[in-house]
């Protein structure tokens, strides 16, 4: 089990999975598939690839993105984003030798792919892995450091593993990074700070 720290931390209040997205190659015209539409059925575009056709069906929870995803893989569309989402499927089915599969896939691929990284750091940290956990969210970080989420995150871990001030350091950014206070962070700085007055230790600026 992971450390006891004496200040407000659950261990189930991490952010999850991150999905790849379409890159920047799409064109104008295809631009809009990912933003938010009114409700009502729609047909799927015909001109789109196979990892595209499966990222929307993903979004409507329908069973064949799997499949499509496999098919992105087999065709070398957006492989190690493909592996990336098939590895989410596959850890939300409960199969997590299959998701770390994917995700280790998707980096084989692409060693600096930022949403692998950011998602093997969640399942080493729910397998209570820390130490494992703290190298993928520090991999993830070096290639997207503003991201809110693997701040947080890597905080959390940071904290479990009794490493304070650069926990503190961390949930300070995550502050920072998100416009509104949300409580639990509040409280996260607030303990870390009063844990860090104890004799032999200063609290940071």
């Amino acid at each position: 089990m992971g450390k006891i720290v004496p200040f407000p931390l659950r261990q189930s209040s991490k952010f999850g999975f991150e999905r790849a997205r379409k890159r920047s190659r799409e064109n104008p015209d295809q631009l809009n598939l990912f933003s938010p539409k009114p409700a009502g059925v729609r047909r799927l575009p015909t001109n789109i690839s196979p990892f595209e056709e499966a990222l929307l069906l993903e979004e409507r929870d329908d069973s064949r993105a799997e499949k499509l995803y496999l098919r992105a893989i087999a065709e070398g569309d957006q492989i190690a984003d493909a592996y990336c989402n098939l590895g989410i499927l596959e850890s939300r089915a409960g199969r997590m030798t299959k998701a770390f599969d994917c995700f280790t896939r998707s980096l084989r691929h692409d060693p600096r792919h930022f949403e692998s990284h950011y998602n093997l750091g969640n399942l080493y940290f729910d397998g209570d892995n820390l130490r494992l956990a703290r190298m993928h969210y520090e991999l993830a970080s070096e290639i997207e450091p503003g991201f809110p989420n693997l701040v947080y995150n890597l905080g959390l871990v940071l904290a479990l593993l009794d490493e304070k001030e650069a926990a503190l350091e961390a949930f300070v950014k995550y502050q920072r990074l998100v416009p509104r206070e949300e409580r639990w962070t509040r409280d996260l700085i607030g303990g870390l700070r009063k844990s860090l007055t104890t004799p032999g230790q200063g609290t940071p600026s």
